[in-house]
């Protein structure tokens, strides 16, 4: 396994990219996910797209193991949310691709998704509680939409110019 780099703000030409569907899961999916995962954890965070690594294909991974804990890691391919709840839950979202920055975001308290495991098979996931949540924005990734799409105007175009002002003075 290797670390990847990962894509930050200010760089929203590749973060605003939609990824492709994966056609199969072979080998390079597979050491793309295995790199993906190491480099989610040295990070560290809790999930990571793809797309935040360059490569414009729907697929995550997700772990929500907390230090010290077995690593239960989540494959996903190909992700599509299938049914919300009207419920909504609050949480204080932060990303790998805006370090740093954590803001409370509202979204569906609970999703369906139908995706495609490690081993190739189509499988259905209910999720709850801080996995809605973590599959709700990583899914966002692939479509192109970063957590700040989901705050104010303000505090977007805030934290956006505060990137931009980084990478110009070279603090990125």
């Amino acid at each position: 396994m290797s670390l990847l780099p990962i894509v930050t703000l200010p760089d929203e030409k590749t973060l605003r990219e939609v990824s492709k569907p994966v056609a199969s899961i072979d080998s390079h999916v597979k050491k793309l996910w295995d790199d993906m995962l190491e480099t989610m954890y040295r990070a560290p965070g809790i999930g990571l797209a793809a797309i935040q690594v360059g490569v414009p294909q729907r697929l995550l991974v997700i772990d929500l193991a907390k230090d010290g804990e077995p690593k239960t890691p989540l494959f996903v391919a190909n992700p599509e949310i299938t049914w919300m709840s009207e419920q909504q839950s609050d949480y204080e979202e932060g990303c790998l691709s805006i370090p740093e920055y954590y803001e409370m975001v509202t979204r569906p308290a609970e999703i369906r998704i139908d995706y495609v495991d490690r081993q190739g098979e189509a499988r259905t996931m209910h999720a709850t509680g801080l996995m809605a949540t973590c599959l709700q924005h990583e899914i966002d990734h692939l479509n192109g939409i970063l957590f700040i799409d989901h705050i104010s105007r303000l505090k977007r175009e805030r934290v956006v110019k505060k990137f931009q002002k980084a990478h110009k003075l070279g603090k990125l």
